[in-house]
């Protein structure tokens, strides 16, 4: 798979949705993590990311305008251990919980299909880091309808053993707008991964759409020393 230009991507697409990143910087010596949130309905657009423990959570930004809270608020990030579980939905508890009873990342999800909100059945999508003793490995999930019909869930994991240095993996919940809004196809995009945290940021806010995009998460980790920096910007800040 050929690497492409994540800023061409996010700039071609007005409405990815919700997604994650995961790869490893251009020097090696570091783990990234990016999640980002989009949203079209007033109820989507009034959230913010903030801090709870090592992970995040969705928060509504205006309480008083807080609709549905069933499926926008959620802890996004979370950490057990040595491993970083980023994820579009409340399926960072079941990964979190089944992971603490030594089930693996895919039999943890086993629990759970794409989201109940037909006609789109937004498809559930989920990353997991983990690194040990200087190394490092990740892998993406996606459960997904069958072509829009929820009588079928497709699952697909895609694990990825010693990253290249440099870059990651892009995978969004839906391939560009629309109604119903077409979920993801495909492996996860091959994409270049920036040296510094800031820039990273910068990347991935500026070339989301301005008037779709809500807020952005981005965690470096010290692969030999398990330290962390992490950016979040609030469209409401």
């Amino acid at each position: 798979m050929q690497k492409i230009s994540l800023k061409d991507d996010l700039q071609r697409n007005t409405y990815p949705g919700r997604g994650i990143v995961l790869g490893k910087t251009p020097d090696g010596r570091k783990a990234v993590a990016a999640y980002f949130i989009m949203g079209r309905s007033e109820n989507s657009r009034n959230r913010i990311f903030v801090t709870e423990g090592q992970g995040i959570r969705t928060q509504a930004y205006d309480p008083s305008k807080l609709v549905d809270p069933s499926l926008i608020i959620y802890a996004p990030v979370r950490v057990l251990g040595n491993k970083t579980i980023v994820t579009n939905g409340d399926q960072t508890d079941t990964i979190y919980a089944g992971m603490d009873r030594q089930l693996t990342f895919e039999q943890a999800l086993r629990s759970r299909e794409f989201e109940p909100d037909g006609p789109n059945f937004t498809p559930r999508i989920s990353g997991i880091l983990h690194i040990e003793s200087g190394k490092f490995n990740y892998a993406l999930s996606i459960l997904k309808s069958s072509d829009g019909d929820p009588q079928s869930c497709h699952r697909y994991t895609f694990a990825y053993e010693n990253p290249l240095a440099g870059e990651g993996h892009f995978i969004h919940t839906y391939m560009h707008d629309g109604d119903p809004l077409p979920s993801f196809e495909g492996e996860p995009k091959r994409v270049e991964i920036l040296d510094s945290l800031d820039a990273m940021t910068e990347l991935l806010w500026t070339n989301l759409n301005p008037d779709n995009k809500v807020s952005l998460f981005v965690r470096m980790i010290d692969l030999a020393s398990g330290e962390t920096e992490t950016r979040i910007v609030n469209k409401h800040a």
